[in-house]
């Protein structure tokens, strides 16, 4: 485990320099790693921070960017859950806990990517984008909530890098967790309000 984790370091400080000086297109290039088959730690975060700071007028690009190599990044995860993940998981997980995620997927639906896109490592995000795919959500609705959840990280991070410049670091760093962690809490409970809604409607 020291040695990847020591190889993932490397791959990092080689990967963030190249990515600053292609700017938007190397956010998404980043992040489209970062959400699929490489894991790059918060290297999206820092990096939009960084390049926000250099360029604050360009902070909503940036965003929009990162966003996309996401959104990108997931889609080829859930992807891969549509074309036969049952199998991968059935070997690692006992299958009255299959059955169990793939019930809450088609409960929640938009909400049950929104909420943990928003939240920060070591939250497995990438595990529940390959179980929507095996629980076969909707492509649209899966596109939307990742769209919704990873714009509204960036969002917000590239926002505080353009308010408050170089402090907004520091900040960043020390309270993303914090924030992130309200914010999908935020979520969760809109995302309960709404099947509550629906179910007292029905």
């Amino acid at each position: 485990m020291d040695h990847v984790a020591a190889f993932l370091q490397r791959l990092v400080s080689i990967v963030e320099p190249i990515a600053e000086r292609l700017g938007g297109p190397g956010l998404t290039l980043v992040a489209f790693f970062d959400s699929s088959f490489i894991s790059l730690p918060e290297a999206s975060d820092a990096l939009v921070v960084i390049l926000t700071v250099k360029h604050p007028s360009e902070w909503l690009y940036f965003a929009a960017m990162t966003t996309l190599g996401s959104v990108m990044g997931c889609y080829a995860l859930y992807s891969l859950g549509r074309r036969g993940g049952e199998a991968f998981l059935k070997r690692r997980f006992h299958g009255r806990h299959i059955d169990r995620g793939l019930a809450f997927y088609r409960r929640f639906g938009l909400f049950a990517i929104i909420v943990p896109s928003l939240l920060p490592p070591p939250m497995p995000f990438k595990l529940f984008v390959f179980v929507a795919g095996l629980a076969e959500l909707r492509a649209p609705t899966f596109l939307i909530a990742v769209a919704l959840g990873r714009g509204l990280r960036y969002g917000m991070t590239a926002w505080l890098a353009y308010r408050y410049g170089e402090q907004a670091k520091v900040y960043i760093r020390e309270n993303l967790s914090q924030i992130s962690l309200w914010a999908a809490v935020a979520a969760a409970v809109i995302g309960i309000s709404v099947v509550v809604w629906r179910r007292r409607r029905s």
